[in-house]
C-alpha cells in the first residue's frame, strides 16, 4: 500500500506542476490605489492638452 501511495503521490505532484506551468496567470497585475489615481491624473491632463490643441481657433 505504502509503494502505491507513493508512486500516486509523485505522479500527482508531476501533473500539478505541469498544469501550473500551461496556466499562465490571466488576472491583470495588482496597481494600487495611489498609482492608479496619478495614471488617471496624468491621463487627463495629456487630453487635457490635446482637447486645447484641437479647440484653438485658427484665426
Amino acid at each position: 500500500m505504502n509503494r502505491r501511495k507513493k508512486i500516486k503521490s509523485i505522479l500527482t505532484k508531476k501533473e500539478k506542476m505541469s498544469n501550473r506551468h500551461n496556466n499562465l496567470n490571466k488576472k491583470p497585475k495588482y496597481i494600487s490605489k495611489a498609482d492608479r489615481a496619478k495614471l488617471d491624473a496624468e491621463q487627463d491632463a495629456q487630453t487635457a492638452e490635446h482637447d486645447e490643441e484641437t479647440i484653438t481657433p485658427e484665426a
